[in-house]
C-alpha cells in the first residue's frame, strides 16, 4: 500500500496538498499498513482510544494570510520528536480522515479513511530550516 503513494518531496507540495482542505491529518508511525486497522494507546495508562492519534494540517483561520508553507512546516516541526521516540521506521504520511474525539494530549483522534501521501525526510529537513529560521521573530519557541 505504501508503495502505491505518492510522496511528498517538498514543503511547497505539503502546502499544496493542503490547500482548501480540512479533513487531512499528519501522523506519526511506521505507515498506514502497520496502522490499518490499528488504533492508538494512551502511553500512560494503555487505554485503547477510539482511532489513530494525529494532528490536523488544516489551517485555522486564525492564521489569516499567512503563508502555508510556513503552516505546514509548523505541523511537521512540532511533532518530528515522535520519530526517535517511537523507533526505527516512523516518519510522517498523511490520511484523509474524520476526528473522532480527543485523546490524552488534546491531539485528534481520527478514523483513517484513507492514506494520502508518504512524507519525505527532506520535508522534515525543510520544515526545521524554516521554523529555525523563524524562531526569533515568534519569541521562546522551545520544541526539544
Amino acid at each position: 500500500m505504501s508503495e502505491d503513494l505518492p510522496t511528498v518531496r517538498t514543503l511547497d507540495e505539503l502546502a499544496d496538498l493542503v490547500k482548501g482542505r480540512d479533513n487531512l491529518y499528519v501522523r506519526w508511525s511506521r505507515g498506514p499498513e502497520a496502522d490499518a486497522g490499528s488504533t492508538s494507546r494512551d502511553e500512560l495508562t494503555g487505554v485503547e482510544l477510539p482511532g489513530l492519534c494525529a494532528n490536523p494540517l488544516a489551517v485555522e483561520a486564525w492564521w489569516e494570510d499567512r503563508p502555508l508553507r510556513t503552516w505546514v512546516a509548523r505541523r511537521i516541526y512540532d511533532y518530528r520528536h515522535l520519530r526517535e521516540r517511537r523507533g526505527a521506521g516512523v516518519r510522517p504520511w498523511v490520511l484523509a480522515g474524520e476526528e473522532l474525539g480527543r485523546g490524552p494530549d488534546n491531539e485528534p483522534i481520527v478514523r483513517c479513511d484513507r492514506p494520502i501521501a508518504l512524507i519525505d525526510d527532506a520535508v522534515v529537513a525543510a520544515a526545521e530550516d524554516e521554523i529555525t529560521a523563524k524562531k526569533e521573530d515568534w519569541g521562546p519557541l522551545d520544541r526539544g
